[in-house]
């Protein structure tokens, strides 16, 4: 079968309304990651028993953390289908090491995406030692232990990489405010028209395709389409 010589396909250049387009996708991709990175609830967090931070005067504080029994429940209410497959599995002086893969199924248009975790235990033993691992000084069920807490870590681990709400800032100094790529209110049919009317004001001229766009989607009240038009006249006004 013949092919089509690439210097003789036909490439369709984006109009400025496409290359600015917030289609309603985009739109639940944006609001889907402000709630991702929404911080957890404060009454969901615990102290950890062992780890100090430095709280905003300066003083040394527990680690506040997100235990497994919460991340577990987020990835249940928010993706509803998510699952887990243990990549790898080994020892590394005193502590139980474990790779895991956690899959979740997208809501918002129902791919399936993953993050890797690691996540350490240490084996629990009898009397300190030099440091290297003695079998013989371990507790009789010190594997039995390590091993489901090491693939919790993991688990929390790929968890935290799907935003702030999994405790991905937590201890963190400085956070980043996702709530801007979130627009408070949808554009309506008098916001283009007070635009357009700025742009007659100012002299702003749309070409020929824009002001089709424009007159269609105010004809027809192609509601989906406002707020792509919005960003147009707008990007004229900059």
């Amino acid at each position: 079968m013949s092919q089509t010589p690439l210097n003789q396909i036909a490439v369709k250049i984006p109009s400025i309304s496409e290359l600015v387009d917030d289609s309603d996708a985009q739109y639940k991709d944006n609001a889907f990651m402000v709630l991702l990175n929404q911080d957890p609830p404060e009454k969901w967090l615990e102290a950890h028993p062992t780890v100090k931070t430095k709280d905003a005067k300066g003083n040394s504080v527990p680690l506040k953390f997100l235990p497994i029994s919460r991340v577990e429940y987020l990835l249940s209410r928010i993706f509803t289908k998510w699952w887990v497959e243990i990549k790898d599995v080994k020892l590394i002086a005193n502590s139980l090491v474990t790779t895991v893969r956690v899959y979740v199924k997208n809501p918002t248009n129902g791919e399936i995406e993953w993050n890797d975790g690691v996540g350490a235990s240490p084996l629990q033993i009898k009397k300190e030692g030099n440091g290297s691992i003695d079998f013989s000084n371990m507790q009789s069920a010190a594997v039995q232990m390590a091993a489901p807490s090491s693939e919790s870590y993991a688990i929390k681990d790929a968890a935290e990489k799907w935003g702030k709400l999994f405790g991905k800032d937590l201890g963190r100094k400085d956070a980043i405010d996702y709530s801007s790529l979130l627009k408070d209110q949808p554009a309506t049919i008098e916001d283009l028209e007070e635009l357009a009317r700025e742009c007659a004001k100012k002299g702003v001229v749309l070409n020929d395709q824009e002001l089709a766009d424009y007159n269609r989607v105010i004809k027809n009240k192609e509601v989906k389409t406002y707020r792509s038009i919005q960003a147009m006249l707008q990007s004229k006004l900059n």
